[in-house]
Parts: C-alpha cells; structure tokens; sequence
C-alpha cells in the first residue's frame, strides 16, 4: 500500500510503502520534543520509504539527547514529518502518521511510548530492529 504524506506547505514530502494489509501502528512518544509538536510516529522494517526535499536549504534538522536522531523539519511550515537515524552506515526512518495525505488507512489504536532510561545502545539496536530500513532521499 502506498501512503503519500508531506509537511504542511509540501516542501518536505514522502512515499511511504507499507506492508499490504498491515495495521498502521502509531506511537506517541512522551520526549519533551514529540510533546511540543504532539509526535506520533510510525515505521515497519517491512515498509520502504522514498522522500523528497523540493528544496533541501529550507529543510532544518533537529538533534537532541543522544544525537542519534535527525528531526527532519521545514524551515517553512514547522513541521516534522520524518526522522532519521544512520545506524552501521544505514539510513533508518520513522514518519509522523500526522502528516499522511492518504485518507482511509488501517491505523491502529495510539500507543504511548517512552525510551527515558534506554541506553545509546540499545535506542540504536530497537531502532535497528524497528524503523523502516528501506529509506531513500530524491
């Protein structure tokens, strides 16, 4: 299934290539950045992901923590629609289920999440496991 998602003013936009016939899951994640910006993520290490930046210089990118993770957001618009982890010279991402375009998708119920606790090693070893693996910037 192919689900089409993008900030609000299109600058930064997404193919998202999702398992036929697989709920949707979303998190909610508890960091004081997701809070703000009311984060709920997704990924599938199924899934296959192809962004596009219509203009790459009004794309900011955000670290915190353990600097391991690169918000991807708007200059324009403020709006984060993926991040972005380089995990053993591979690109992993998650997408924001608020920003799909594509209506009527098999989401599953939100889930609350928190990471408060986990080592770097083991955030990079889940996000391994978990996120899309499949990511590819045009």
């Amino acid at each position: 299934m192919q689900i089409r998602g993008a900030c609000h003013c299109g600058n930064i936009s997404f193919d998202l290539y999702w398992p036929d016939g697989a709920v949707i899951p979303a998190r909610r994640c508890d960091c004081g950045f997701c809070r703000k910006h009311g984060g709920v993520w997704t990924a599938s290490p199924a899934a296959r992901l192809t962004v596009a930046l219509r203009d790459p210089q009004r794309v900011s990118h955000y670290r915190f923590g353990t600097g391991t993770a690169d918000f991807h957001i708007c200059s324009d618009c403020g709006v984060a629609p993926l991040v972005t982890s380089e995990i053993g010279g591979r690109l992993h991402a998650v997408v924001s289920v608020n920003a799909f375009d594509t209506p009527d998708l098999p989401l599953g119920e939100t889930a609350d999440v928190s990471f408060d606790g986990e080592s770097e090693a083991d955030r990079l070893a889940r996000r391994a496991r978990n996120w899309i693996a499949d990511v590819g910037f045009v």
